[in-house]
């Protein structure tokens, strides 16, 4: 029964996903329109897609996984590369942003 709940889980997802209050109040997308969608199509297995949708989703993940593996093992290389993703995962984020809106 698990199996058969967690199948539909992208399904369930899609069909109660939160609306942005920024794009309702002022009608133009934040830079976080997209973070739901892109999350659903990587459940689904299409990564591309989901990288077409939102380019950032993909960065973040990878910036909370390597901070909480961090807060874990304590790496001493840890906080100089997490300090760098964040800087990454922020300039894409901002990037698609402005490509979306202004191109």
């Amino acid at each position: 029964m698990f199996l058969l709940t967690l199948i539909n889980v992208p399904d369930w997802l899609e069909q109660h996903q939160l609306p942005c209050m920024y794009k309702s109040i002022t009608g133009h997308e934040c830079p976080g329109c997209g973070i739901q969608r892109s999350f659903i199509e990587i459940l689904r297995g299409q990564i591309w897609e989901s990288i077409l949708t939102y380019p950032g989703l993909i960065p973040l993940i990878i910036t909370i996984l390597l901070t909480l593996l961090h807060l874990k093992f304590k790496w001493k290389w840890g906080p100089r590369v997490i300090i760098y993703m964040v800087i990454f995962t922020i300039s894409i984020i901002l990037v698609s942003f402005v490509v979306k809106k202004f191109i």
